[in-house]
């Protein structure tokens, strides 16, 4: 081979690697959305604590991905925070769905965790999740047991 075929083979080499590290770097970043973006639906749940959830933050279901955050804002009459999530259209959950903030990995990537309950009517555009458990955080926990070791003495 003669150098000019070696320094095209090692540039396409060193493109597709780039190529790779930005798709890698989007993936676990929540950045890219792989389908189902025009076929969603919004659903909204309130949470006491959201701990570290962050906007496009997985919304799974059995363990599945189901949808991802959409957005987080504070509601001043209820002082509870109100996230919005866009469920991808070929996913049905019914009107007793509750939702949990959950925990993943070592890393402590959170996420919202929905478990489908027994109604025989779905959740629709706009609709709202009435049982909803707000993050743990390890901190209150901690000072939960302290405080409940103090008083023993």
């Amino acid at each position: 081979m003669n150098t000019r075929n070696i320094e095209i083979l090692v540039g396409i080499f060193v493109v597709m690697a780039v190529a790779a590290l930005v798709m890698l770097s989007l993936k676990v970043s929540n950045l890219a959305s792989y389908g189902g973006e025009g076929d969603s639906y919004e659903i909204l749940a309130q949470f006491e604590n959201v701990g570290g959830l962050k906007e496009r933050s997985p919304v799974s279901a059995g363990g599945v991905r189901v949808g991802k955050v959409s957005a987080i804002s504070y509601n001043n009459e209820e002082f509870t925070a109100v996230v919005s999530m866009q469920i991808e259209g070929g996913y049905q959950f019914p009107l007793d769905t509750s939702a949990s903030i959950l925990t993943a990995g070592l890393l402590g990537e959170q996420y919202i965790g929905l478990e489908p309950g027994g109604d025989e009517a779905f959740l629709a555009e706009g609709g709202e999740i009435d049982i909803t458990q707000s993050a743990l955080v390890l901190e209150q926990v901690i000072g939960q047991f302290l405080f409940s070791k103090a008083q023993e003495k």
